[in-house]
């Protein structure tokens, strides 16, 4: 073939490929971008445009072959191609950046870094070879380490500034190095990036998005707040609206990051990550039928996602319904990866638990101790290691098996840290509900020993010091912490201390001072939570009432107050369906707590619904066998339901748990109520037997 024939074949390629790709051929045509001045050598051609036209719609062609195909050999004539191309055109800027964007784009680096860097000398306002050295070496960010890794970032925040300069109303650029500064800790210049890009477009998606979370990082969620609210509701996308609601819960503010969930919900129905965002804080807020319904929709969308069957399982669980929790959670067992299931074992455990077959929790509590033992754990793992180790001690604590509950709490010591702490507590914990002060005060000690500068332990010491009759010496080591803790810590470690003691007045002294320091609304609330106390332990329930309806207004969730204030009401049989209402909702938070339980029973006694207020009193009772109140309250109900043999047995019963309580854990008159209740009933007892001879005789 000769010369002109072979020429007249590629022309012919070459015309389909200006027929199926001619944006990139005309662009080179229309280039008339000046080379930059320099001093022309005596024998340098003029540019063959027309040569340098034909060899770059070859490489282009190629190019495209090897895009669709991989095939490196097409990779390769397309390099030797643009080569020809700029023999024919070397100033050509277009030519230039289209190879070295070809060795990028073949992983040929170095080539194409090199490329970028003559551009730059040739021009150092080339944009499109900064574009190219910022876009390689921020690939090179990610795939090296240390030193390198520095080096890599600094060289891409220089061409992303570069970048900036030339095209200063480009917001990606001033995104991109915002991103780069937080990468390199220079927030102030980060948020000088994300200012600079929100002036150009105040409404801006993503600068809102990177501007406050840059702000949540540097701990000012409220601003982060702001920045996001500023976009106009009609302006906000689903993302923002997510993101808004991120901002919320950091803020634990669950009412209004529901409502932001919301907001991305209705934007995008189908978005699994809103949803569940949703879902989580409905629960957190005890929302259990809203909840229910959006994780229903979720594993409707996602039918493989195991943690909706989870969550819904653990909605039925929280209301009452454990075999529809066991039947969804064998669902979600069926689909769950390995890690997966150790968070279905677990709420089983929980609703084996909740159905009283403490066995059966224990079994499943155990096995997922024995399946994540190892001998060093990462601080995810130690986290889930103390959740099954304290669920674990509880239900031993509700078998009254305390030997097996220590032995579980010291596992919690040995994991150290904020674990260890609580496990000393649980440790003290359980053999206080053995009655076994000695060793609770011993196990205090032991902490206080362990951990001289814990303002938390040193009160746990303080306060059993006090239980057990050395109520000066607790007081002393309270006062004594000022050095370890702020006088706020101190003082309403006092009040407490106080108000076990019935010092109603130096408690009330001590929360007077407290409350000038009380910022936080935690701290506010228990504040209000000792104050409404204090005021119910000396019969001033109007007052009692005030405080805890302060809480409420603050925190609807508040499982202490909703206890407290609920049978208050109940124990004086007023306010019932108020009551009622409070204690339902902290037995949903926390179904397993036998306190609750009690509470809830006795408001259906007050009630006169006493089927299921022995349904409730029996499971406390179950749970907690050495509580007096719950074996009074049971000998309640079944005197008057007409079974006064058992009622005695009850009222016996709690008259031998108030001999083994501490004073402090009881109020003055209780065992004087109970061995009169007794009395009259063996009386009745008695002359029911004398009856009941008579007539047979």
């Amino acid at each position: 073939m000769t010369q002109n024939a072979f020429r007249r074949v590629s022309f012919l390629a070459l015309a389909a490929v200006l027929l199926a790709v001619p944006g990139a051929l005309h662009a080179y045509a229309a280039d008339k971008t000046p080379a930059p001045a320099a001093t022309p050598a005596v024998d340098t051609p003029p540019p063959d445009r027309a040569a340098a036209y034909y060899h770059f719609g070859l490489a282009h062609m190629y190019e495209e072959m090897a895009t669709n195909s991989g095939r490196q050999d097409y990779a390769t004539r397309a390099i030797e191609e643009y080569k020809l191309a700029l023999n024919a055109d070397p100033s050509s800027p277009y030519l230039n950046n289209g190879l070295a964007q070809l060795y990028f784009g073949t992983g040929r680096v170095r080539d194409a870094i090199l490329a970028a860097q003559d551009m730059i000398k040739k021009d150092p306002n080339d944009l499109e070879a900064h574009k190219l050295l910022g876009r390689i070496y921020l690939r090179s960010l990610g795939e090296n380490q240390n030193a390198e890794q520095q080096k890599m970032l600094d060289l891409s925040i220089g061409e992303y500034t570069r970048i900036t300069q030339l095209q200063p109303n480009d917001i990606e650029g001033h995104l991109l190095l915002g991103q780069l500064y937080i990468l390199n800790h220079d927030t102030a210049k980060a948020k000088d990036e994300f200012v600079a890009a929100q002036k150009i477009d105040p409404n801006n998606e993503d600068v809102a998005i990177n501007l406050a979370r840059l702000y949540s990082d540097s701990g000012e969620n409220k601003r982060a707040v702001e920045v996001l609210k500023a976009v106009p509701p009609e302006d906000r996308s689903a993302k923002i609206s997510y993101t808004l609601g991120a901002m919320y819960d950091q803020q634990k503010d669950t009412k209004e990051a529901i409502s932001a969930y919301r907001d991305a919900v209705d934007e995008e129905p189908e978005n699994p990550d809103a949803q569940r965002a949703l879902a989580l804080d409905l629960l957190n807020d005890n929302q259990l039928d809203a909840s229910l319904k959006v994780f229903q929709d979720l594993s409707a969308s996602s039918p493989q996602d195991e943690q909706a069957y989870v969550k819904i399982a653990e909605i039925q669980r929280r209301k009452g319904q454990y075999q529809d929790a066991l039947t969804t959670l064998k669902k979600a067992r069926s689909l769950a990866s390995k890690e997966g299931m150790l968070e279905v074992d677990f709420n089983e455990a929980l609703v084996q638990d909740s159905l009283g077959h403490y066995d059966d929790a224990a079994t499943l509590l155990k096995k997922l101790l024995a399946e994540t033992e190892q001998p060093h754990y990462s601080e995810g793992e130690r986290s889930n290691r103390g959740l099954f180790l304290d669920r674990l001690a509880n239900v031993y604590r509700e078998e009254n098996h305390t030997p097996e509950a220590i032995a579980t709490y010291q596992q919690m010591i040995a994991l150290g840290g904020d674990y260890s702490q609580r496990g000393y507590e649980g440790e003290g914990d359980a053999y206080r509900d053995a009655r076994e002060y000695d060793k609770a005060t011993a196990v205090a000690r032991e902490a206080a020993a362990k951990y001289p500068k814990d303002a938390s332990i040193q009160l746990m010491l303080a306060l059993q010091l006090v239980d057990t009759g050395k109520a000066e010496e607790g007081i002393k080591l309270e006062e004594a912490q000022k050095g370890n803790a702020s006088d706020h810590e101190v003082q309403m470690g006092l009040a407490q201390i106080y108000l076990r003691l019935r010092r109603f007045k130096e408690a009330s002294e001590q929360l007077d001072l407290a409350e000038k320091s009380s910022t936080r609304p935690e701290d506010k609330i228990f504040l209000l939570f000792l104050r409404g106390s204090v005021e119910e332990r000396q019969k001033h329930y109007d007052a009692a009432e005030g405080y805890f309806k302060q809480i409420l207004a603050i925190d609807p969730n508040n499982i202490l107050t909703l206890n407290y204030y609920g049978y208050m009401l109940a124990d004086r049989g007023v306010q019932l369906d108020d009551a009622l209402h409070m204690i339902q909702k902290a037995v949903q938070l926390d179904p397993q707590n036998y306190a609750y339980l009690d509470s809830l029973g006795w408001v259906y006694f007050k009630m006169g619904q006493y089927t299921l207020a022995e349904d409730n009193l029996r499971r406390a009772s179950e749970r907690m066998g050495t509580d007096p109140t719950v074996h009074d309250h049971l000998g309640e109900l079944y005197e008057k339901t007409g079974r006064l043999k058992q009622a005695a047995e009850q009222w016996q019963i709690s008259l031998h748990e108030y001999e083994k309580t501490s004073p402090s854990d009881t109020e003055p008159g209780d065992v004087n109520k109970v061995q009169k209740k007794l009395e009259i009933a063996k009386v009745k007892l008695a002359k029911g037997n004398q009856a009941s001879t008579a007539t047979k005789e």
